[in-house]
């Protein structure tokens, strides 16, 4: 409130524009980014993500021995329906028509269950939001599954490993 107690803030100076950033107008407000001018062209894009967990929850995993079924298996389909509502999860996401959503989730021994996804679309805009959710709910899924054994698994090293397409093509993580 003012001083006054008139019970409102002054104007405030706009922010400064936010170069580079284009989730930002002019002003400094969030937008979603127009995209409506920008050619279709196929995107990939791939993320990857790491469980690490202790020994022998990583061998019960193996063996299925966990009682709630195919720890993996559950995962990967939690990974795929998560990148197909990645816009319902990030407030400026485009809502896209993914073409492909494909995870591997590749036990680790002594200890870890590595995790890959590889989003595809044809669009004016690209998909490396959709596969890093992916990834991250495959990952929590893994996690929810198992925690009853093993509540110190740490969800690691969720990233970008590479994009193909659009205005800048390729792209890989050094």
């Amino acid at each position: 409130m003012s001083e006054g107690g008139e019970g409102f803030d002054p104007p405030r100076a706009a922010p400064a524009p936010r170069s580079g950033l284009t989730h930002f107008d002019a002003e400094g407000k969030a937008v979603m980014v127009d995209v409506s001018a920008k050619p279709a062209t196929e995107r990939l894009a791939v993320a990857r993500g790491r469980v690490r967990m202790a020994p022998e929850t990583l061998a019960a995993i193996r063996a299925g021995g966990l009682g709630k079924g195919d720890v993996l298996g559950v995962a990967r389909i939690a990974g795929i329906m998560a990148a197909k509502r990645t816009a319902d999860l990030i407030p400026l996401c485009h809502p896209l028509a993914l073409t492909s959503v494909k995870l591997e989730l590749t036990p680790e021994v002594p200890d870890a269950v590595a995790i890959e996804a590889r989003v595809k679309t044809t669009g004016p805009t690209g998909v490396e939001m959709e596969a890093l959710t992916a990834v991250t709910v495959a990952a929590l899924t893994v996690y929810d599954m198992c925690k009853a054994i093993d509540r110190g698994m740490h969800i690691t090293d969720v990233h970008l490993a590479r994009k193909e397409g659009g205005k800048s093509g390729l792209w890989e993580a050094p």
